[in-house]
């Protein structure tokens, strides 16, 4: 038997990253991976979407030039280029991480736990004094008659040719980038939402924002649908308010979450399951003493960076897990950090909000995204910034601001009086910090 001082099992961002870290910490490290290098995330997640999202964006752009000066003619759509250019960036990207693991052992196969810190791939067994599991997850299915009708993510990111007419099972985030893309090229899009409003879990101001913006683009939307099941011809059927009603595309999407992949024999050899997760304490550690688990498969937070981080606790690294931002990548994007109105409603936590919107924004209106809304919440006395919800362009990239204002625990005061570039979006930012009624006047 090979021993290592540390294994791990898949090469997401939660596996390579760690794994890579390890290294550099000079422990002798071996990672485990059955499929391709850079797991879900790289291969048919976050990146691959992403790149299609960037092609919708264009696609949108130049569709609408002539308002902005620029004549365009014989523009025409190509998605069969558009997913080459997506295979092209995930091929970039995967030898990249090749490259993070340059000194460390891959194993290429399926890992099963033969004993409590051993594992066997391929016939040959591997030992390690500390062992974390970062096997990622998969797509979900509902349990409902005909769901083998429908495909998954998974699949859409290997088509070339799209369906005249799509039906989506599930306005979450993975089911509204699709919606979004597939719309910019031209596809009928349903989406059927079991929950009250999109994108559970995020802000419902913000969901409300997106959803009426995806409505403007063309894209029907409904709520409170509980999906009962899909018929050969592709025909799904749904009851909203107790009342049945059908919708029929030329393909369906099975967009309704994710379940974690949990290793052969880990549970055999002791190992808790929650849920349908592993269950870890506060430094990812399962019940058996040396083995750890981050990312999807433990169910904490299905996000990316959350898994990298995860990662670094698990190594024993001081490493804050919370904030974490969140982003949903359609036009227009989405993000979050922090509590939601809701969740402090339902915790008790006294707050206050305040807004601002991108129509007043000068760099908004000058480059043309004046759709969309800024909004925080803080603590009454501005004391502590208890989360922010964004719904417009580029979006993503400035929750960050929030973020490591959280994570550093500035105050609203510090982060509104902080001088902000002019015009840029992050204007906004502190126009909503400047929004919030304090009850202490003097903090901002």
């Amino acid at each position: 038997m090979t021993e290592y001082d540390l294994i791990v099992i898949g090469s997401g961002p939660g596996g390579y990253a760690t794994a890579a870290e390890a290294a550099r910490m000079g422990r002798r490290t071996m990672i485990v991976e059955r499929d391709e290098l850079g797991g879900t995330c790289l291969n048919r997640g976050c990146i691959p979407t992403k790149a299609l999202c960037r092609s919708a964006e264009v696609a949108m752009t130049v569709s609408s030039a002539a308002g902005y000066g620029v004549q365009v003619s014989g523009v025409s759509l190509d998605y069969t280029r558009a997913v080459a250019r997506k295979d092209e960036v995930v091929a970039a990207l995967r030898e990249g991480v090749a490259l993070k693991l340059k000194d460390v052992d891959v194993v290429r196969g399926d890992a099963r736990f033969v004993a409590p810190r051993v594992v066997e791939v391929n016939g040959e067994e591997y030992g390690a004094t500390q062992i974390i599991v970062a096997t990622g997850s998969r797509a979900a299915v509902l349990d409902i008659p005909g769901a083998s009708y429908a495909v998954d993510s998974d699949f859409m990111l290997r088509c070339y040719e799209l369906p005249q007419s799509l039906v989506i099972v599930g306005g979450g985030v993975i089911g509204m980038e699709f919606a979004s893309v597939l719309c910019a090229f031209g596809v009928e899009v349903t989406v059927l939402e079991y929950c009250p409003e999109i994108l559970p879990g995020f802000d419902r101001d913000v969901a409300k924002r997106l959803r009426m913006a995806m409505k403007r683009r063309g894209v029907t939307v409904v709520t409170g649908a509980q999906v009962t099941s899909i018929s050969e011809d592709l025909t799904v059927t749904y009851l909203v308010k107790g009342k049945e009603k059908s919708v029929r595309g030329s393909m369906v999407l099975m967009a309704v979450g994710r379940r974690a992949v949990i290793p052969e024999g880990l549970e055999e050899q002791g190992v808790r399951i929650e849920r349908g997760f592993i269950a870890t304490d506060s430094n990812m550690a399962t019940d058996i003493p040396g083995v750890y688990a981050v990312g999807d498969v433990n169910g904490r937070c299905m996000l990316a960076h959350a898994a990298t981080a995860q990662g670094r606790v698990a190594l024993g690294l001081d490493q804050p897990l919370d904030p974490v931002p969140a982003a949903v990548f359609t036009t227009p994007e989405c993000a979050m950090t922090g509590l939601t109105e809701e969740a402090c409603e339902s915790s008790g936590i006294d707050y206050a909000t305040g807004s601002a919107i991108y129509r007043a924004n000068g760099k908004a209106l000058a480059s043309g995204e004046a759709d969309g809304l800024v909004k925080v919440i803080v603590t009454p006395d501005g004391s502590r910034i208890l989360g922010c919800h964004i719904c417009g362009a580029h979006a993503a990239d400035l929750i960050q601001e929030v973020a490591v204002a959280q994570c550093a625990g500035l105050s609203a005061a510090e982060v509104a009086r902080c001088i902000h570039g002019h015009p840029t979006l992050s204007e906004l930012v502190q126009a909503a910090l400047n929004d919030v009624k304090y009850r202490q006047v003097d903090n901002i």
